[in-house]
């Protein structure tokens, strides 16, 4: 048709949550799901912030064979008990390698007794299991350098989950400030204003500065545990993570400025209006003349005034008596 602009429709998407609901998963699969790649989000174009799921998608995951089971298998974390259960290990040896490094935590939450309780995906525990290259580390003494280590208290769980959970949100990311932001959230605020000397692309930054996974109430003893586990705090950790903020504040830096609030203009001060000169009328003249004279003075107390004296003329008639010429002769 003549004269008409073609518009695309944009794709069918659905919320978060109503996705989880028609995918079978729990608001926690659900995400990990989406961390790990499973599930393709888009942005939300409504201006919502969050992530949709276009129903394209939806349609594909549910064709895959195995549905939904095979999605939930992917995607389902067991803690230290059942995982040395599944790779048939006793739960010291468990521990062990995971404080090592050798088994990856992929989740953790708090429990009651306010303990972390680090949770790892099954697939990759089974994975681990069965590989040939790993079978010294399952059975036996554990080599002397893995010994060592862990009598000088090495415990690499909470930094390999950083390094796990930073790798998760930076694919999510799409503007180069919220890959900064991202980067400045695993980083204490003194390390971040170290390197971000400006206090508004601080703040910016902190637009963008996602929370810690646990949804506990903010201010809470477990929100604050959950920032601690976030933030890292060995030297060569922090250090990368300085290098990585400072590049990733310049590359946001020339893709566009952080917002700084608009200057005030104070309006110009008003001149005095112009006085004009009024003909001053005999009247007026009489009148301010009678206003400069001084009041005179009340009589002292108990000065009685004698009979059939008359008071003296106040202002400007007792001024203009005084003046007038007395006739001749008189």
């Amino acid at each position: 048709m003549s004269g008409s602009t073609f518009v695309p429709s944009r794709p069918v998407t659905c919320a978060a949550s109503r996705a989880a609901r028609e995918l079978g998963l729990r608001r926690g699969e659900f995400a990990l799901a989406v961390h790990l790649g499973c599930i393709r989000t888009v942005p939300d174009e409504g201006g919502g912030g969050g992530r949709r799921v276009e129903r394209a998608e939806l349609d594909r995951l549910r064709a895959q064979d195995g549905f939904p089971e095979t999605l939930r298998a992917r995607v389902r974390v067991v803690g230290t008990a059942e995982g040395a259960a599944l790779m048939d290990i006793p739960a010291g040896r468990f521990t062990r390698l995971a404080r090592l490094g050798l088994l990856v935590p992929v989740r953790f939450y708090l429990n009651r007794y306010r303990a972390v309780v680090w949770l790892y995906l099954a697939e990759e525990l089974r994975q681990f299991a069965v590989g040939a290259e790993n079978a010294h580390l399952l059975k036996g003494r554990t080599p002397e350098n893995l010994r060592g280590q862990l009598a000088a208290g090495v415990d690499l769980r909470a930094r390999n989950w950083r390094g796990r959970h930073l790798g998760f949100l930076l694919r999510e990311a799409e503007d180069p400030w919220a890959r900064a932001g991202t980067v400045a959230a695993f980083l204490a605020p003194v390390e971040v204003a170290d390197i971000v000397k400006d206090p508004y692309e601080r703040a910016h930054l902190n637009r963008f500065r996602p929370a810690a996974p646990d949804h506990a109430a903010p201010g809470s003893p477990t929100a604050h545990l959950a920032e601690q586990l976030m933030t890292a705090h060995d030297s060569d950790e922090a250090d990368w993570l300085r290098s990585e903020l400072a590049h990733a504040v310049q590359e946001a830096r020339g893709h566009s400025p952080a917002p700084r609030p608009a200057a005030r203009h104070t309006a110009p001060a008003r001149r005095p209006a112009a006085h004009h000169a009024h003909p001053v009328t005999p009247t007026v003249a009489r009148h301010a003349v009678a206003a400069a004279q001084p009041a005179s003075p009340p009589p002292p107390r108990g000065h009685e005034t004698e009979p059939g004296a008359t008071r003296p003329t106040r202002g400007l008639r007792a001024w203009l008596h005084r003046r007038k010429p007395r006739p001749a002769g008189v």
